[in-house]
């Protein structure tokens, strides 16, 4: 009898350094950095559990896996993954929770620190000596301000919106959640969420991609917000329509934006903030705010945790 076969089909996106704790079953281990969708099938096709982050397995490339019994996804978000086909079939599919609540708010903070104090565009002004030809001590070209006693307006209150909450109420932040954006009625704790565009100084982005949530901002939603204010996306890309932020930031309608995702990743130059990267209230990260490497260690280690619970015939972080 062979043994069960695992195959990683994008090894790439967990950090060479990360350590993998070892199976501790007899199986055969197979790696790939990357897997195009025209090499998916050749690498999986005899594989008993795949393990994939992004890498795209929907119902034709599944139909065509009869020893296929689990999808080990090493990340939260399963979109990349035809649920209703596994669920048809008998496919599990475990995800990984939880990982990054310390690291998403840091980035977070961050960004809002970065972008409401300039500190690119001071760096930028030394760069190419404006500072230098001054004659004090000190150089203003950049409003400054402050971060605590503003308003952080959260949207999505799951596990990386509340812990975002909580480390911005520790550098003296205001916290407002919002409800769902159609919502006729407001749950406890929450603001409608017209409200908290209105009220918050910085908007942060914290729910899932879905058919309801694509470009949940658009030009409407960024004409709500304050001029001042600072919108942070370490959600999903597709949250917000990416020309109409190009547009406010260069309007005036809103202060400034960091942007963690975006709808294509990698983004390339024919993405609007890929375009407009000069601006100098614009702040852009190549989707690294879950990837401090603490957070990828515990990731890897629940994600093999998941694969051992699913080979000893028991249910973790499952969804289907």
């Amino acid at each position: 009898m062979s043994l069960p076969q695992v195959v990683f089909v994008d090894r790439a996106t967990i950090p060479a350094h990360i350590h993998f704790p070892e199976l501790p079953f007899e199986h055969q281990w197979v790696s790939y950095d990357e897997t195009s969708s025209s090499q998916l099938l050749e690498r999986v096709r005899d594989a008993d559990i795949i393990i994939t982050n992004k890498v795209v397995l929907n119902a034709d490339s599944l139909s065509q896996l009869p020893k296929l019994r689990l999808i080990a996804v090493a990340a939260t978000g399963v979109n990349n993954v035809d649920i209703e086909y596994c669920r048809a079939h008998n496919i599990a599919v475990t995800n990984v929770q939880g990982y990054a609540t310390r690291s998403v708010p840091e980035h977070v903070i961050g960004m809002i620190f970065a972008l409401r104090r300039h500190l690119m565009a001071y760096h930028h002004d030394i760069a190419r000596g404006a500072w230098q030809q001054h004659r004090q001590f000190c150089f203003f070209t950049h409003p400054i301000g402050d971060v605590a006693d503003s308003t952080i307006g959260i949207i999505g209150h799951g596990a990386l919106g509340q812990a975002t909450a909580e480390l911005a109420r520790a550098v003296g932040m205001q916290v407002i959640f919002a409800e769902h954006k159609d919502a006729s009625v407001c749950r406890e704790g929450l603001l409608r969420f017209e409200t908290v565009l209105r009220q918050a100084d910085v908007v942060s982005l914290h729910c899932p991609l879905t058919e309801e949530t694509h470009h949940l901002l658009g030009a409407d939603e960024l004409s709500m917000m304050k001029a001042n204010a600072i919108l942070i996306n370490t959600g999903r890309g597709g949250l917000v329509d990416e020309s109409a932020l190009v547009d406010a930031l260069t309007s005036g309608t809103i202060a400034a934006a960091g942007v963690d995702v975006f709808t294509q990743e990698p983004a390339d130059e024919h993405n609007p903030l890929l375009a407009n990267i000069d601006l100098p209230n614009l702040l852009l990260t190549p989707h690294i705010a879950w990837g401090s490497d603490s957070a990828i260690q515990q990731l890897v280690q629940r994600l093999i945790e998941n694969i051992v619970v699913f080979y000893q015939g028991q249910k973790q972080n499952r969804i289907v």
